[in-house]
């Protein structure tokens, strides 16, 4: 008698395990192609903390040596001003002048004043992009010395750039993950749903462009990120 009760519990037993297993994998079954993709956003508005500043000047004439005389004058005046309004040395590049011999070009209609077109491009390149600005606007000053900056010049544009970049990724994709989750939690909540592990995630795509035409020093830096979570019930 004993060892019937003993029987019967045994199957007892394995008829409940076995019907918590099936409705586990009923559960499983039901719920394993229940997924949501959502993308989670992350955005910066920061000042550029590098530029670039070509400056051009142009002479042109018949005489080459004398033309070169005067860009060589022009080229020390703009590096006095530059240093003196507190631009380092170091972040001062002399490039060598361009020569066009008119005559030479193939484009050149023979009935020009002059024959030789000289520019000459000093570069800055500095991390203090508020002094460098506030330098730019004071060009007038070269102007009194008799000296013309080159402006929009498209093959010699003024860059703005934002190096520090990678001191706030980490923290940007946190961020878009977080958001990504919140909207995937919206999302379980009005399916009635409940939202469960990450299924795939990507590392997102950063960009950084200027906030517009007329501020390319402020820099909008973005960061867009996918994640695919499961939901259960």
């Amino acid at each position: 008698m004993k060892n019937h009760i003993i029987e019967a519990a045994i199957i007892a037993f394995g008829v409940i395990v076995l019907g918590v297993c099936i409705k586990w994998g009923i559960d499983d079954f039901t719920n394993k192609d229940r997924k949501v993709t959502v993308k989670g956003l992350s955005e910066r508005e920061v000042e550029a903390d590098k530029v670039t500043w070509p400056i051009p000047t142009k002479e042109m004439g018949n005489d080459l040596p004398e033309l070169y005389s005067k860009i060589a004058e022009k080229e020390a005046k703009i590096k006095s001003f530059l240093l003196k309004n507190g631009v380092k040395d170091t972040e001062i590049v002399m490039n060598a002048p361009k020569v066009i011999d008119m005559e030479a070009s193939q484009y050149s209609d023979n009935r020009r004043d002059y024959r030789y077109n000289i520019t000459s491009i000093i570069t800055v390149t500095s991390r203090n992009v508020r002094l460098i600005r506030g330098i730019m606007s004071r060009q007038g000053e070269l102007l009194k010395q008799g000296i013309a900056i080159v402006e929009g010049d498209y093959e010699n544009p003024t860059l703005y750039e934002y190096v520090s970049f990678k001191n706030m990724k980490p923290r940007m994709m946190q961020e878009a993950i977080e958001n990504a989750e919140k909207t995937a939690r919206q999302f379980a909540k009005n399916s009635r749903s409940k939202l469960n592990k990450i299924e795939s995630a990507d590392q997102g795509q950063f960009s950084i462009d200027d906030r517009d035409a007329n501020t390319p020093y402020i820099k909008k830096v973005r960061v867009v990120t996918t994640v695919t979570y499961s939901l259960k019930n």
